[in-house]
This record gives structure tokens, C-alpha cells and sequence, in this order.
């Protein structure tokens, strides 16, 4: 797998950690960024006016050299690194996300990400019985030579890399890596650096906000071949967690609850709706042996795009503008939707969305959909 990973320089590095941080850039837009103009450096040159095509009405804040300099210091003097999607520890399943991190920052060990993970997540107002069962599944997954995943949060996380601590945890955090949220869960963060790993796309420093923890929930399905939900009320970020997994195309466990629970009713749920009913290792491990996790073939790892694409007509580009916005609307709609209904080549109609993402004006929902943002200032 390693022959068909391209060496990034030090140059782009820098220069890719500059353009994911630089403002209205997320993971799509930094990939078809890369795929217009060849490198992130190119990229650099040209996002402003295209966020000014998009109708920005003052200078976009492109990360400067400097920031980027600063934050891969700090993150170094923690004993922290950068990760790039298309490296050889970048965790492979992530790498088949369309809105994949670009970059990881990471504490800790990170050979555990090339190692086969299963995601455990749950309620933070958690039973008694429910962190022993996320406790005790942690520890016999981890007799199976498999890590496991989880978001650091009080409750069925908690007991989740606990139970893994020895046997090797990941940690997702929704800040960046440096930041211990929940603040009771220090001594255990601490611990994970030593045992496990600590990973974020989030910028060095970044306090969490609500915003970021569907983020971080995408990244514990996505790098993890299936999510076990312990615990789960009803329109809980566990169940966000699930929806990611089952977009992703991975296995989904539920452990069963009492009706009369209202911590039980988001799991009971789930098995009403199709995931695998879960009462012991032996519920997972089967599964696990009957369809073994996925390998990548080239086509899917091949993540670095090594040219620019073909030359697009401005004009026709400037002509179709308009178009594209009337079609996506305030409402969610399908990008591949929009790409039948005007039957514009897609390269346009990309383009025409990163400049509207660029200018603060496009918002990107799962599943592939977006939609106008209101009243952008």
C-alpha cells in the first residue's frame, strides 16, 4: 500500500495545514481545491477570488505562514504531530469519507490508527449497568486484538476507554488535541496519551463548542470498522454517531433496554430499525468473523491528487452562476440533484460551490446535500 502514497514535501505540508485553516475551507472544499489547482499552494493563491466570485464582500482570511509555523510548534513542544490523509498512518477506513479530515493532530501512539478499531458510545447520564457493560465489551475487545474508539465524554466514553486503556483507545475530541474536555476527565486523558492516542482535526486550542461534536462523532464511526451503542436516549449525540456509522457503510451494534428507560429507547431504536442486537462479545465477534472489515483496494486509498484538472471557461462559469444558487435554495437539497436537474458539466457546478462555501454563503449537511445559509454578513 505504501508505494501508491505520495510524498508530501515539507512545503505543502505547511502549505495544507494553512489552507484547511484558513477561513469557510472544510474537508470537501480543501479536496476539490486540491483537485482544481494541484497542490495547496496553488490553492493558496487563488481562494480569494473565488470566495469573492462567491460573493464575499470583504478579504478572505487565508491562514498565514506564520499561524501555520506557530501551531505545528505547539502541538510539537506536547509531544503532538500532524497526520495527512494519504499517509501511511492515516487511518485507512477515514480515508473513504468524502468530508475526511485533511489533517489529524494526534497525541499519543499512533500505530493504533492503523490497527482495526470498533467504536463504543453512549449516554453521558449513564446507568450503573451500562458503563460495566462499556467497561467489560472494552476489555474483551482489546483480549481481540482490537482498539477501541470513543469521544472522551463522561459516562459510557469514560468506561469505554477505561476498559481499553491496556490493550490500546482512541480518543476523538471535539476541541483540539491539547484540550481536556471534559475537565474530570484529565487524569484519564493523561493516561490515554501514555497508553493510547488523542486525535482532532480541530485547530491547536480550540475550546469545544456544540458545533463540533457532530464533527467529531463522524471521525469516531469513520475510522472504526463498527459503532456499539451502549446507552441512548431518544435525538442523542450517540444516535448522530449511528446515522454517520450507517452512512459509512458500517456495522452498527445496540445493546438492549428496558422500555420503561428513557436512556434505552434511542438503542431499542436502533434495533427496531435494523442494527444488530448486542448482548455479548460473542454478538459482535461473529459478525466480525462472518464479514471481515473491509480492505482498500488502490482506487480507494489513492487520495493525492498529483495535477490540476482541465482548464474551466470562466465565462461559462460566470454565465451558470446563478443557476446553480437557484437550484440549491435555502432547503437541503442533493448535490447530485442539482447536477441532473441543469445538466451543467460537474466541473462547473463545483466550482461554483466552493466559491459560495468559500464566501460564507453554503452550508454542507451529510449524505452529500447543501444549502444557502440566510442572512450572511
Amino acid at each position: 500500500m505504501s508505494a501508491i502514497l505520495k510524498q508530501l514535501s515539507n512545503q505543502e505540508k505547511k502549505a495544507r495545514l494553512r489552507l484547511i485553516r484558513s477561513e469557510n475551507v472544510g474537508p470537501i472544499t480543501f479536496n476539490q481545491l486540491l483537485l482544481r489547482f494541484g497542490s495547496a499552494e496553488k490553492a493558496l493563491e487563488e481562494i480569494p477570488k473565488l470566495a469573492e466570485n462567491g460573493g464575499f464582500k470583504r478579504k478572505l482570511k487565508v491562514c498565514t505562514e506564520k499561524a501555520a509555523i506557530e501551531e505545528a510548534s505547539k502541538l510539537r513542544d506536547i509531544g503532538g504531530k500532524f497526520i495527512h490523509k494519504g499517509e501511511a498512518e492515516y487511518p485507512a477506513l477515514l480515508t473513504t469519507m468524502d468530508d475526511a479530515p485533511p489533517i489529524l493532530s494526534i497525541l499519543g501512539n499512533s500505530n493504533l490508527l492503523t490497527k482495526q478499531s470498533l467504536a463504543i458510545v453512549g449516554a453521558r447520564n449513564a446507568s450503573t449497568n451500562a458503563k460495566r457493560m462499556a467497561q467489560q465489551f472494552s476489555e474483551k475487545l482489546g483480549q481481540h486484538n482490537m482498539v477501541v474508539t470513543s469521544g472522551l465524554a463522561r459516562g459510557i466514553d469514560t468506561f469505554a476507554h477505561n476498559g481499553a486503556l491496556q490493550s490500546g483507545t482512541i480518543a476523538v475530541v471535539a476541541g483540539g488535541a491539547d484540550i481536556i474536555y471534559p475537565k474530570e476527565n484529565t487524569s484519564l486523558y493523561e493516561e490515554i496519551i501514555k497508553l493510547g492516542a488523542v486525535i482532532s482535526e480541530m485547530p491547536f486550542g480550540t475550546k469545544p463548542q456544540a458545533r463540533h461534536f457532530p464533527r467529531r462523532n463522524r471521525i469516531i464511526s469513520g475510522v472504526s470498522w463498527g459503532l456499539l451503542v451502549v446507552e441512548a436516549a431518544l435525538k442523542s449525540g450517540s444516535l448522530i454517531t449511528a446515522r454517520y456509522a450507517a452512512d459509512q457503510g458500517r456495522e452498527v451494534f445496540a445493546l438492549p433496554g428496558s422500555p420503561l428507560d428513557s436512556r434505552c429507547k434511542g438503542t431499542n431504536d436502533l434495533i427496531r430499525n435494523g442494527a444488530h442486537l448486542c448482548e455479548n462479545i460473542d454478538d459482535i465477534l461473529n459478525i466480525f468473523n462472518f464479514q471481515s472489515p473491509h480492505q482498500l483496494s488502490e482506487d480507494e486509498y489513492k487520495v493525492e491528487f498529483t495535477s490540476p484538472v482541465e482548464d474551466i471557461n470562466e465565462n461559462e462559469i460566470a454565465k451558470n452562476r446563478n443557476k446553480v444558487i437557484e437550484a440549491i435554495g435555502h432547503s437541503p437539497v442533493s448535490i447530485d440533484d442539482i447536477i441532473r436537474q441543469l445538466a451543467l458539466p460537474t466541473s462547473i457546478i463545483w466550482v461554483i460551490l466552493i466559491e459560495l462555501e468559500l464566501a460564507g454563503r453554503l452550508e454542507r449537511l451529510p449524505s452529500g446535500r447543501v444549502a444557502l445559509i440566510i442572512n450572511v454578513k
